[in-house]
Order: C-alpha cells, then structure tokens, then sequence
C-alpha cells in the first residue's frame, strides 16, 4: 500500500508538467530515446535533438497513433553554436518557450590522453561540455524570461565522481571523458547557486549513473564487465522521479548503479 501511495502523488506531481515543453538533446538512441517515450506518455510535448533526426522520426512513428504529435524530431549538432542558436529559437517560436531540459548528448572515443588528437578530445569536451552550457543558456533564458519554473536534468556519469581508466591491469582508455563528466558535476553546483541568486526557482539535476547498455560503452569494456549494466529505461525512470518531485523539492545529484557493478 505504501508503494502504491507513491505511485499515485508521483503521478498527481506530474500533472503540473502536462502538455509542457520538454527538449532533450541525443534523443535519436539509447538513454535519451528512452527518456523521450516515458516523457510522451506522461504528455508532455517532447522535442527531440539528434544530429540523426530520422532517428528520432522511427521512435515517433514506432508510438501509437494518438500520441505522435507529441514527439517532433529536429537536427541539432550540440558541438555547434550556430546549430543550437537556430534550433532553438525554432522551438521557441513553434512552441512558445522550453519548459524542461534535458542535456543528455554525450560522446566517448578511445585513446590516451598523452597521444591522441588533439582535434578528437576537442571534439569530445565540446559535445559534453560546451554542448551543455549553450543548451542550458537557450533554455533557461526562456525559463526565466516567462517567469517559469522549470527543470534542467543534466544526464552526468559514474565518471563525473570517480575517474575512470578502462579495463584493470591495461592502459587508460578513457582520456578525457572522466574530466568532461567531473566538469557537468562541478558545473550542476554552479547552476544551482547561480539559479538561486537570479532569484528563480528552476531545478538543476544531475543523474549519474553507472555502466548503461548503449553505444557509447567500448568493446574492450564490455567484455570485463558483461551484462552487469543498466537499461536505458533504468535511467529514464529515474529522471522520471526528478521531474515528478514537487515544486519545492529537488533532486540535486542522484548516482545509480547496476547491483554488483565494480566501480
């Protein structure tokens, strides 16, 4: 009954999200696929940004009939000002503001940091980190600027709070990913102290989970690690809780891991 009880008030706390604007960034696959399906069917009016949009257009037309217009797939390269300017600013024009954010595109290469490129490291920083700052500037702006108190769900790392390396015993793989991840932590707590003294109550969250089964984890870790990973819908269900918090709650950092995972 207990169970129930909360069941019932998240979904009562939802209802002041209905039909609001969600905008969330790498929605073509994986976490932010999911998150975007579990956002449609609790009715908000989801947009979905992928450099692969057609991506995102497959999701919609995989939903029921009824609830397609409530997904609308557009391009956005988060790496790009220009491409997150203009995007945008279409939403905000199509949909009239953004009520909630989620930063979740987020990319990993191999190598080592005393090596590789320098231009794919760059690369990486600008999607995980610069990627989430032009969002969130975009969004906020039009959370402030209609007097709304939003939420912005900054989907972070197990890595933001303990470096890591790659498989035990073998060189570090990961260069640059672990710092881009401490960097969306460390920026979550500039956030909150910023949105507070600006005299708004929009949310900031960050989620961080560990091992989730999706393209970004490397061949060479899978294979240490083996299925002890989380769904995506494990963290879709999770920024579900967040949103659904009441107006005077909020979820600052929350870090779930798969039962057994060794990290």
């Amino acid at each position: 009954m207990p169970q129930l009880f909360t069941v019932l008030k998240l979904r009562s706390n939802m209802e002041r999200w209905q039909n609001r604007v969600a905008v969330i960034t790498g929605a073509s696959t994986g976490i932010g696929a999911a998150i975007a399906k579990d956002f449609v069917n609790a009715g908000l009016q989801v947009v979905g940004l992928a450099r692969r949009k057609e991506l995102i257009e497959e999701i919609r037309n995989a939903l029921p009939a009824e609830k397609r217009s409530r997904l609308t797939a557009m391009y956005c390269d988060v790496t790009s000002k220009e491409s997150v300017n203009e995007v945008f600013d279409t939403i905000i024009s199509q949909f009239g503001g953004i009520d909630v954010l989620v930063n979740n595109a987020g990319c990993a290469k191999e190598g080592q940091l005393s090596s590789m490129d320098i231009d794919v490291m760059e690369a990486i920083l600008h999607t995980n980190v610069m990627g989430i700052v032009a969002c969130t500037q975009k969004a906020f702006k039009s959370m402030k600027d209609r007097n709304f108190d939003g939420h912005i769900i900054n989907v972070n790392s197990i890595a933001g709070h303990k470096v890591l390396t790659g498989p035990p015993h073998k060189v570090p793989i990961t260069n640059v990913y672990s710092p881009s991840k401490y960097a969306v932590s460390a920026m979550t707590e500039i956030y909150r102290n910023e949105f507070r003294e600006l005299g708004t109550k929009i949310k900031i969250s960050s989620i961080s989970p560990g091992f989730v089964d999706t393209n970004i984890v490397f061949d060479e870790i899978r294979s240490v690690i083996g299925q002890c990973m989380l769904k995506p819908e494990d963290v879709s269900n999770a920024v579900m809780y967040m949103l659904a918090t009441p107006p005077h709650v909020q979820v600052h950092e929350m870090i779930i891991k798969p039962v057994g995972e060794l990290v």
